[in-house]
């Protein structure tokens, strides 16, 4: 069975490859020079065969909880969420500029986090540069669409990178690996990297391994690439009619950054009907699972954005429990929730439709030990640093 899914991968990638006629891997400049395999030093080999065994011994409830990091109001965690973490009912959380007013601040926090959690809570928050920080108090004061070369693109993120593992942070939502270029009136033209997607793909890879470097996990975003679009999914539903050759394209910065070592990815909200005319991505297995998983042979964490984004509450009448489903269903591991009243309803609806499908609790368990291995990797690492 595993050699025939092989096989169906190879050939779905190269019947893509050969429809768009672009050949995916060839990004240039740094991301070039990169082994394709460099992943495999960021999650340690065995450590999920060993994550596989431990959550064969969970209740459903605590393998659900590995899918799920939450937000809170306030700038100390409330005792639901210290439970939720203390009982593995929850990966992590969250930060917003709400939850983070000082250093020293977000530095107790996130302790009082890792205490509950055991020491490997995950820890994220948006911190692209320029006037998109959750910690107005840390770098970099320049965005990424200021930052022109790889060395800058270096330069800023090891700034940041330092900054965040300081005050406990270890999860960075970033960079943006879209590619504005060449679309008037881009959403992201103020916050992607510039130029085409080669040279979009070379500042990625070296951000990726400079968070890397300096001990905080970056996540690429927003997969497979929202620089095509001139709405902002957080609040309305964004189309982007790119053909599958310009799509093609696109994904170079999201290979360039897996074969850097990113072992997170973000998947975005935007429809792309050249590709799935019916989902948009973060609910689309043909972007989620076929374009991530087996074109680009990513076996990391998979991570929505946002689940109360417009684009998404779009698709289900505003029930962020069923867009979840959909989104796992489709392929995505972890669930971010940027709403604190979320977390019951997508815990629930999860659980509920793995009681209903064998197949759907199959993905649980096995989504759930890819985020178990990862946050092992965090402890590892020191957590956050603070």
């Amino acid at each position: 069975m595993a050699v025939r899914r092989r096989r169906a991968a190879l050939f779905a990638v190269l019947a893509l490859a050969l429809s768009v006629g672009v050949v995916v891997g060839a990004s240039g400049g740094d991301a070039a020079d990169t082994p394709r395999d460099a992943a495999t030093t960021v999650v340690a080999p065995g450590a999920l065969d060993r994550a596989r065994e431990d959550v064969g011994q969970m209740s459903l409830e605590r393998q659900v909880g590995q899918l799920l990091v939450i937000a809170f109001p306030g700038t100390s965690a409330p005792r639901y969420v210290l439970d939720a973490l203390r009982e593995d009912r929850a990966a992590g959380v969250i930060l917003f500029g709400a939850n983070a007013p000082s250093a020293s601040s977000v530095r107790a926090l996130t302790q009082r986090i890792q205490r509950a959690a055991g020491g490997d809570a995950i820890v994220c928050l948006d911190q692209e540069g320029g006037g998109i920080r959750t910690l107005a108090f840390a770098p970099s004061a320049t965005g990424q669409a200021t930052q022109p070369t790889p060395a800058a693109a270096r330069a800023a993120a090891s700034r940041t990178a330092r900054a965040l593992r300081a005050v406990g942070v270890n999860v960075t939502l970033g960079p943006i690996a879209d590619v504005a270029a060449g679309t008037p009136g881009s959403v992201m033209a103020g916050r992607a990297y510039p130029g085409a997607p080669a040279a979009v793909a070379a500042s990625v890879s070296a951000a990726v391994q400079a968070y890397l470097r300096n001990g905080v996990l970056p996540t690429p975003k927003h997969f497979p690439g929202l620089g095509g679009a001139t709405a902002n999914t957080d609040d309305a539903p964004a189309g982007i009619d790119r053909t599958r050759a310009q799509l093609a394209a696109d994904l170079l910065p999201f290979r360039a950054a897996a074969d850097a070592g990113a072992a997170l990815v973000m998947v975005g909200h935007a429809s792309y009907p050249a590709v799935d005319r019916r989902r948009i991505a973060s609910q689309s297995r043909a972007i989620v699972t076929g374009l991530l998983r087996e074109q680009l042979s990513f076996e990391g964490v998979a991570m929505t954005d946002s689940l109360e984004a417009e684009a998404i509450l779009r698709t289900t009448g505003g029930d962020v429990g069923a867009a979840a489903v959909r989104s796992f269903a489709a392929g995505v591991d972890l669930m971010l929730m940027t709403g604190a009243g979320s977390f019951p309803l997508v815990r629930d609806a999860l659980a509920a439709q793995a009681r209903r499908s064998p197949s759907f609790r199959a993905r649980v368990a096995e989504s759930a030990a890819r985020v178990l291995a990862l946050r092992r990797t965090l402890a590892a690492r020191g957590g956050g640093g603070a």
